[in-house]
């Protein structure tokens, strides 16, 4: 019976994800059009609808081109890892409730794995070598460019993005995602992550947007600076597949998200015991739908809204202000989980709230009082002058 639960999820998330990658593509245009007081797309069927099957189509015929000096067997396998380790990640990631004793559905292709979380940080880190193949394998300077500078990126805001949650590990006392909603939902008020460690919620979404190379930390592909950055040479179906890769990335970092610090498929008082499974099945699975929904939104705006980091600027803030401020954040919560055990005090939890907000505020202050670059700059060539 799971064999079955799992082989109809896999056909179920496969299908979605990529219907949901299609239509994001289009909700991002839209976005985009409001941000920039313009159209967007709105040829292609009702409201431009239609125009994510167009380009697909478009994709799906047109001339795949590989130039002669490049690796062709790495060429055709960089774009292939970037899509299948986004999707194989998603195994593991609840997309509404799990629990068959309850009379519902399994909404999980792979049930009950304890390690979850290190399972999706396994496969999400073997995505960059799609992106180094995808560089190196071009022969294009501008590509290699963007395929080191992807896996600089990557491998500095994995350490944050995996400080980050240790707090939320230890507070549900487990890397089982199904656990880490159940322990949210205990209660029927929302008493999430996100109220305890709004510290680890920042630096968990400051990752995320870094991992997955959206704005403003899209330096693998500046187009000012590299063209296209690491898949210059890519075209048709070849590039289509790490535009797949990008958004499904997207839909799980969401996921996570939500699950990690907004209580998964938890809302007061709606699916109480009292609920029949099958209403309380789908209502769950709407809440998580629409909080994913959100943060996705948010995301798409935040792309939008904030200019691009130099790549220096990029760099400093993982080493010099991330990994520090998960430190801290990492140390309150041991610390505070400790006292707890140890005194017996309960709702000593809250403690981190205080805590973040204050480790928050000194951050700003700190780079509010910092010179600027074109000040140290300007410091500097004067000082050379005298």
């Amino acid at each position: 019976m799971t064999f079955l639960y799992s082989a109809i999820n896999i056909l179920l998330v496969f299908a979605t994800v990529m219907t949901l990658c299609a239509m994001l593509i289009y909700v991002e245009r839209r976005v985009a059009a409001w941000v920039q007081d313009r159209y967007g797309p709105n040829r292609v069927g009702p409201a431009g609808l239609f125009q994510s099957v167009a380009d697909g189509l478009k994709f799906l015929f047109k001339e795949d081109v590989i130039p002669a000096h490049v690796d062709r067997r790495l060429v055709l396998l960089a774009p292939c890892v970037s899509l299948v380790t986004a999707l194989v990640a998603f195994a593991v990631v609840p997309f509404g409730p799990t629990d068959l004793a309850a009379g519902g559905y399994q909404a999980v292709i792979a049930p009950y794995v304890d390690i979850g979380i290190l399972y999706i940080f396994a496969i999400g880190s073997l995505a960059v070598y799609g992106v180094i193949l995808g560089g190196w394998s071009a022969n294009n300077k501008y590509s290699l460019l963007g395929g080191l500078r992807s896996s600089a990126q990557i491998i500095s805001y994995e350490i944050p993005l995996g400080l980050s949650i240790i707090g939320v590990v230890l507070m549900a006392g487990s890397l089982n995602l199904e656990r880490i909603i159940g322990q949210q939902a205990a209660s029927n008020w929302p008493l999430w992550n996100i109220l305890f460690q709004p510290l680890g919620f920042l630096l968990f979404m400051t990752s995320a947007f870094a991992e997955t190379n959206r704005l403003p930390f899209d330096l693998p592909e500046a187009e000012q600076e590299l063209v296209g950055g690491y898949h210059t040479e890519y075209s048709a179906m070849k590039f289509a597949l790490f535009f797949l890769g990008e958004y499904a990335n997207v839909i799980t970092t969401s996921f996570l998200m939500v699950i990690l610090f907004f209580g998964g498929w938890h809302c007061p008082f709606l699916a109480t015991a009292e609920t029949p499974a099958w209403l309380g099945f789908f209502t769950k699975f709407l809440v998580i739908t629409l909080k994913m929904t959100l943060v996705i939104l948010f995301i798409i705006v935040v792309r939008w809204t904030i200019p691009r980091f130099r790549f220096d600027q990029l760099m400093s803030l993982a080493w010099k202000v991330l990994i520090p401020l998960a430190l801290v954040n990492l140390v309150a919560v041991m610390v505070v989980l400790e006292s707890k055990r140890y005194n017996g005090v309960a709702g000593l939890e809250w403690l981190l709230l205080p805590i973040s907000i204050a480790a928050i505020l000194v951050t700003g202050w700190i780079a509010a009082r910092m010179p600027s670059q074109q000040a140290r700059e300007t410091a500097s060539e004067l000082g050379t002058r005298g």
